[in-house]
């Protein structure tokens, strides 16, 4: 039997908020985002007959939103304006020895078994939470990056960066999140 529109309503409605938000990281114009995971929705409802059930639900609906969001920020590269990195590099210099290794005493703690804590939902809720936090151009620089999954001479090119700066900002993200992570769910009792 062909899925229908009808039974997946409640997963889209569920979905829509959070395709919302990831979409904000990437286009701050709220209704140019709403636009965007609007025709993801629709493609995906359009595209139910294709939706194998391979990959989760929600998974399938944000490579469709992945698309959607590249293609418009390869249209938007044209008309961009200079990216400024939002980041403060105060505190990170003694994380790393002089080989840029981490130091002993910062090593991340409780990150042994990752496969673990991809099963645990919870992890991911928090792991969103955390990525919404970071500063706009930085959540922005890791989305392209880890989420979206684009090149690095590509993110440069669409936001107007040079490559050091973008590892720069990478860098930071990926602190960042640790350091959130850990406080929200790698020290917490009973997560570990």
């Amino acid at each position: 039997m062909q899925p229908t529109a009808a039974s997946y309503t409640a997963d889209f409605e569920a979905l829509r908020p959070k395709l919302l938000a990831f979409t904000l990281l990437q286009v701050p114009d709220k209704g140019h985002a709403e636009d965007l995971v609007q025709e993801a929705m629709l493609a995906s409802i359009e595209g139910l007959s294709r939706y194998s059930g391979k990959v989760q639900f929600d998974t399938w609906v944000y490579s469709i939103l992945r698309h959607k969001l590249i293609d418009y920020i390869r249209k938007q590269k044209r008309g961009r304006q200079l990216f400024i990195s939002d980041e403060d590099t105060s505190g990170l210099d003694g994380l790393f020895n002089a080989k840029e290794h981490w130091n002993a005493d910062t090593t991340p703690s409780h990150w042994q078994n990752p496969e673990d804590l991809h099963m645990r939902s919870h992890f991911w809720e928090i792991f969103d939470l955390c990525l919404l936090h970071l500063p706009g151009n930085t959540a922005r620089v890791f989305a392209l990056r880890e989420l979206m999954e684009l090149e690095t001479d590509e993110i440069c090119d669409c936001l107007g960066i040079s490559e050091q700066n973008c590892w720069t900002i990478l860098h930071r993200a990926r602190l960042k999140l640790r350091g959130c992570l850990e406080k929200a769910w790698f020290l917490k009792e009973g997560n570990v």
